[in-house]
């Protein structure tokens, strides 16, 4: 009898592995090619890289624009920092030759846009994270005259090739210095509204894109209001790790695999006016503006009224509770609209909704 419990609870197990595995198994996959890919800007009604339905889960590969943008193409960009020809990406050294980039707009490649079924105005479009995966082994910081916080310090370009150890998940900046991977998309974004028409993907807004967010790690959530049928999701700027801030202008930028699950919610993006986040450990608000202070204000004001909608507090409770037990941080300081987040601890509750469970 016992074999037999044994052998049940053996197949049961194995069953559930097998449930486990197809549960993460993606439901489509877009690749990064020239003909899936647009260079630094986002527009409303480009026609479809990939459609899906709501809950389907997208594996997406991404490009970095690092090694794309100057005036080597991309084996001989990388090759200085002694990086073989055969681990610079096909995808890179097709979208440098074969993609146009929009003058005067900005750098970042972008892979989309993915239509959601069933999208619209007036939705919030939830994008669960589930994982990234390094493309390659090796990143780049780029900064020089002009750019980050401190745009009088360098007098020359300073590009900076790093080189990854994917397997103990660290970046070797120096001999003497590691620094621990934590890849995220630095643009995640919805199709601009139409009246908006075409925007550099530079500056973050109402619509996501160029947050720079470093919270938006696996296992987090974005939420993003929809304004045009389908949402039309962009995603790009990967980054295999960033400090709050951003204050050069570049992280280690990496080209990344990430998957996601796309999962519309009607009607619920109609009262938001930026981008909310979550994980197991936070609820996050956000603000944004050309100024610091008004970006400061934007975030306060989200977060009290989160506070409110969420948990049912009254505004001076809310307000109190923003100041006792919240955190703002500096999400992004150096692409002209400015980022400022809030972290709201969810221990602060002793009751919270379970974190991706079935809706």
């Amino acid at each position: 009898m016992m074999s037999i419990l044994r052998g049940v609870a053996c197949g049961l197990w194995i069953a559930g592995l097998f449930a486990q595995a197809a549960a993460q198994t993606p439901d489509a996959t877009l690749r990064s090619t020239p003909d899936t890919v647009i260079w630094g800007y986002l527009a409303a009604d480009l026609p479809p890289a990939l459609t899906i339905k709501s809950g389907q889960t997208v594996k997406i590969d991404t490009v970095s624009h690092q090694g794309l943008t100057s005036k080597d193409d991309p084996a001989t960009f990388f090759g200085t920092a002694g990086i073989p020809p055969d681990q610079v990406l096909q995808d890179a050294k097709d979208i440098y030759s074969m993609v146009g980039r929009v003058k005067g707009l900005s750098a970042h490649v972008l892979t989309g846009p993915l239509y959601v079924e069933g999208a619209a105005r007036g939705d919030m479009l939830e994008v669960r994270i589930k994982k990234f995966d390094l493309r390659v082994p090796y990143g780049v910081n780029n900064s020089g005259p002009h750019t980050g916080v401190l745009g009088n310090l360098l007098t020359v370009p300073a590009p900076k090739i790093i080189k990854l150890d994917i397997a103990r998940n660290v970046a070797l900046f120096s001999p003497d210095i590691e620094v621990p991977l934590a890849p995220f998309m630095g643009i995640m974004a919805v199709a601009p509204p139409r009246d908006v028409l075409m925007v550099s993907s530079r500056p973050p807004s109402r619509w996501g894109g160029n947050m720079d967010f470093n919270k938006l790690t696996a296992g987090s959530t974005l939420y993003l209001p929809v304004f045009n049928p389908g949402a039309q999701f962009f995603t790009g700027d990967s980054h295999a790790v960033q400090g709050d801030g951003e204050i050069n202008g570049t992280a280690i930028e990496a080209s990344l695999t990430a998957t996601l699950q796309f999962i519309v919610h009607k009607g619920e993006g109609r009262a938001m006016k930026w981008p909310r986040a979550e994980d197991a450990a936070n609820y996050y608000t956000m603000g944004m503006d050309v100024d610091l202070d008004t970006a400061m204000r934007e975030a306060v004001r989200e977060t009290v009224d989160f506070l409110r909608e969420r948990f049912g507090l009254s505004a001076p409770d809310a307000y109190a509770l923003a100041s006792i037990g919240v955190d703002f941080r500096v999400a992004e300081a150096v692409d002209s609209v400015q980022v400022i987040y809030g972290m709201i601890p969810k221990k602060l509750f002793k009751k919270n909704p379970n974190y991706w469970a079935a809706r």
